[in-house]
């Protein structure tokens, strides 16, 4: 036989614990209290509009300047919409009624510009006492223009907070109208119009919630977009500088396995080398090795698992004719033109000039193809330039090219700041692309 326990946690003090309608209750409360009371009258300016949009672009620089307070221009007319109303329900009850009465109209909608809840509640005391100088029953218990008031009060300041905002002010109206109408209506009054506010307010709320939830899904989206798209670039980067590692790593192996090689043999070279020769090689070869050792541990991460390294030594700007070949195969019209003295390069830089050019032709295939293109390539003093420019596709294609994934020149970039070069890229006059580049390279490395 087993005996089942069964606990309750009790809040701290032996306190009755509260039930989940308790807490739905309390919580309803606290956000009526931090929507309505908490900071009430709080000065909160309505901004300015924003200009950069597709129609107010358009618009001349003097104009869009004071297109951006259309908002305000828009309120201030609903707040004069809402005076006439008064002063045409209260013509003929004096002048002194008629001025108080249209004030009570214009003023909670002006207040909406600075104080959006406090205008809520100037809205809600001055109904009352518009009713009593108004002393039309007519209309109870919002008069004409309190109406009015009260309706544009409510979307302004709706569209100004947050839909649960909203919620409230639409519910604290629909209970001043029962009140009003159960208990303060007198007898004299003959008809009401809390139903007719109410359920025009609900479409105006309805059509605000709707703006605010496009709104913040438009943000989350664009929001997202933008993560995206970075996340993409940064990928892209690191996976460029991963592809540069691995050329780079086998280039340095292969010369560390040179020095190596060269040390071992070279004391086989000299007769009788001396005893602190030989030691120089030894120390040479081991040094090779220990550094060949180390570099493969350190950058063998970079490696993906299926690669492999290439049997054929990495291509150098020697082999640049081949290249154009295979891309006058496929399609795209390229000369070459090479001004300076050519001389051997480290062999960094030739791989990197290489696949620059490869980059660049690979892109002009992509988004212009059928069109001409120039590799120039010259040897100048303190290192070397390239330009390749290609000019418009003869046809242009309504459907964008697919292939790639559109970071070439991030691969670029990312080759010309390892060898601390430059590079501009760029439209041309004639609607081509024009990519030029210059990497350094000090005396001391250039090899005969």
């Amino acid at each position: 036989m087993t005996e089942t326990t069964q606990t309750q946690m009790t809040p701290p003090g032996g306190a009755k614990p509260r039930s989940p309608e308790f807490r739905l209750a309390a919580d309803a409360l606290r956000g009526l209290r931090q929507d309505l009371f908490h900071d009430a009258f709080a000065y909160r300016p309505l901004p300015r509009m924003r200009v950069d949009g597709p129609l107010t672009r358009r618009l001349p620089a003097g104009i869009r300047k004071y297109a951006a307070w259309t908002p305000h221009a828009v309120v201030a007319a609903a707040g004069l919409f809402a005076m006439t109303v008064a002063n045409a329900a209260t013509a003929g009850s004096g002048n002194i009624v008629t001025l108080v009465c249209a004030l009570l109209a214009l003023l909670p909608v002006l207040l909406t510009l600075v104080r959006p809840v406090g205008a809520f509640w100037f809205s809600f005391a001055a109904t009352p006492v518009a009713a009593v100088f108004g002393d039309s029953w007519s209309d109870w218990p919002w008069p004409t223009g309190s109406f009015a008031t009260h309706l544009v009060v409510l979307t302004v300041v709706a569209l100004r907070t947050r839909p649960r905002t909203a919620a409230w002010m639409w519910t604290l109206t629909a209970l001043y109208g029962i009140v009003a109408e159960t208990f303060f209506h007198g007898g004299y009054y003959i008809g009401t119009n809390t139903v007719p506010l109410l359920f025009v307010s609900a479409v105006a709320l309805l059509v605000v919630t709707v703006l605010h939830v496009r709104r913040d899904a438009q943000q989350e989206v664009t929001a997202h977009q933008s993560e995206t798209a970075h996340e993409r670039s940064r990928r892209t980067l690191l996976e460029e500088r991963t592809t540069i590692a691995r050329e780079l790593h086998d280039v340095v192996a292969h010369h560390m396995s040179v020095v190596a090689i060269q040390a071992e043999a070279a004391p086989y070279r000299v007769e009788n080398p001396p005893p602190e020769l030989e030691q120089a090689f030894v120390t040479i070869r081991e040094n090779a090795v220990a550094a060949l050792t180390e570099l493969r541990r350190v950058l063998g991460v970079v490696r993906a698992e299926d690669y492999e390294a290439p049997d054929a030594p990495q291509p150098t700007l020697a082999d640049l004719d081949a290249l154009l070949a295979n891309v006058r195969d496929a399609g795209l019209t390229v000369d070459k033109l090479v001004t300076g003295a050519v001389r051997g390069l480290p062999q960094g830089v030739e791989l990197s000039a290489y696949r620059i050019v490869q980059e660049a032709l690979s892109n002009a295939l992509r988004h212009a193809p059928g069109a001409a293109a120039r590799v120039e390539i010259g040897y100048v003093l303190g290192g070397l330039g390239l330009r390749i420019v290609n000019g418009p596709a003869p046809k242009t294609s309504l459907a964008k090219s697919t292939h790639g994934a559109g970071h070439g020149i991030t691969g670029m970039r990312e080759r010309v700041t390892m060898l601390d070069g430059e590079m501009t890229a760029g439209e041309t006059d004639d609607g081509g692309y024009e990519v030029a580049v210059f990497l350094p390279v000090p005396a001391a490395e250039e090899s005969s």
